[in-house]
């Protein structure tokens, strides 16, 4: 047997993603695939190979494509492609933490604020990542993800993103915190610091017991609806090892379509071909 052939990585079937690690994994054959590919611009290879690989697997092809040919896949990617579908598989070939760090960054430049854009990611990653995302973020982009955030929003929101930023794992009791937030929001001005302070502390089984926060999963679905390009790429690939089959649900109980006829609708091409095998399959 070839010792550079990978039978399998874990197959991780349990998981609610739709990108799951590929069987009959083979890092360089891959990678001289993407080569050819890449020379002759032939989108469908591109996508074949890189939305049917997890994220650990694009990482040791593009590891092996540098040295292979001595040059960044991402730089190759740029060459060959153009458009949404470049944004797409440049998306795929980043780490998750480099994603997430990229999102942070393109919901702050530019005018104005993309202030969803920045909670969906504060809001749906737990504290370690995170921390983890910080240290990205100042590794790619040479600045601080607390001051760039502070500087790019005001008031009580800013309060909510920082807190957000810096949440760690909490206790509570259940029934004070619901009075708290009652308290908080029936006071003749509503005074935000309770939400703040229980949104940002609480783990998401205590917060269910309070009824206060939406299912993530239908947030995320809500983001989808807009249909636009970025927010739809960024979704689905940050959450395709996860819980996109998730998403999937919550986004057909909402619409009554499911994902994967609504992408049909709306987007065409190979950068249609390339979400729907990240969606993977009709609800």
């Amino acid at each position: 047997m070839d010792i550079e052939y990978l039978p399998s990585y874990n197959m991780s079937w349990g998981t609610l993603g739709t990108i799951r690690p590929f069987p009959y994994f083979h890092a360089k054959r891959d990678a001289l695939d993407i080569q050819a590919a890449l020379e002759q611009k032939d989108a469908v290879t591109l996508i074949k190979i890189l939305t049917n690989r997890n994220n650990a697997q694009r990482q040791i092809i593009a590891q092996t494509f540098k040295t292979i040919t001595e040059k960044e896949l991402s730089s190759g990617l740029k060459k060959a492609l153009s458009g949404e579908l470049e944004n797409l598989l440049l998306a795929l070939v980043m780490t998750p933490l480099q994603f997430d760090a990229y999102r942070l960054r393109q919901s702050m430049e530019g005018i104005g604020t993309d202030e969803e854009g920045l909670l969906e990611i504060l809001c749906t990653r737990s504290p370690k990542v995170l921390a983890n995302i910080t240290s990205t973020y100042k590794e790619q982009y040479n600045k601080d993800l607390e001051t760039d955030l502070k500087g790019e929003t005001s008031g009580d929101f800013a309060k909510l993103v920082v807190a957000l930023l810096k949440k760690e794992k909490g206790g509570g009791v259940v029934q004070r915190d619901t009075e708290a937030l009652s308290e908080a929001i029936n006071q003749a001005k509503a005074d935000p610091g309770p939400w703040i302070t229980i949104l940002t502390t609480r783990d998401s089984e205590h917060l269910n017991q309070v009824r206060c926060i939406q299912s993530p999963n239908l947030y995320l679905a809500q983001r989808l609806e807009t249909m636009k390009a970025a927010i739809v790429q960024g979704v689905m690939v940050s959450h395709s090892e996860e819980d996109l089959l998730c998403v999937r649900v919550a986004y057909l109980r909402q619409t009554g379509t499911s994902l994967y006829t609504a992408l049909q609708k709306q987007f065409k091409g190979d950068h249609l071909q390339a979400l729907l095998a990240i969606c993977r399959s009709e609800d």
